[in-house]
């Protein structure tokens, strides 16, 4: 079972461009246990690096993204919809990119949570 505290290791080993934006979040928090914020950080990163069409590590990020939803504790779980998909669409929709870019990484796990989302927005 994936628990909170093994999330951001499980990214940084997926994206290590990220540990340097990971250390600032934490330093600027002074607190290293506050998952939404660094996954909202870590959305940023991605759509930052889809922008910038440097995408060769998401296959491995969103696998990562779907084991979250297969293994992780509920609140590991929660926090790949709510804290990773939810933190994609709303970050890439506000940054001029259609999160449905975003979608064609998603494994089935992940693909049915982020339908969900967008259902959900949809009302």
């Amino acid at each position: 079972m994936i628990t909170k505290e093994q999330v951001m290791p499980l990214f940084l080993e997926a994206c290590p461009s990220f540990n340097e934006k990971l250390k600032e979040q934490r330093a600027f928090y002074e607190d290293d246990d506050l998952l939404y914020p660094e996954l909202g950080k870590f959305a940023h990163h991605l759509v930052e690096m889809h922008k910038a069409k440097q995408t060769e590590v998401f296959p491995a990020v969103f696998e990562v993204i779907e084991r979250l939803h297969l293994e992780g504790d509920a609140y590991v779980r929660e926090a790949a919809t709510i804290g990773m998909l939810e933190g994609i669409q709303n970050v890439a929709g506000n940054s001029g990119v259609n999160p449905e870019e975003f979608s064609l990484y998603l494994k089935p796990e992940s693909a049915k949570w982020w339908r969900q989302l967008n259902d959900f927005w949809e009302g």
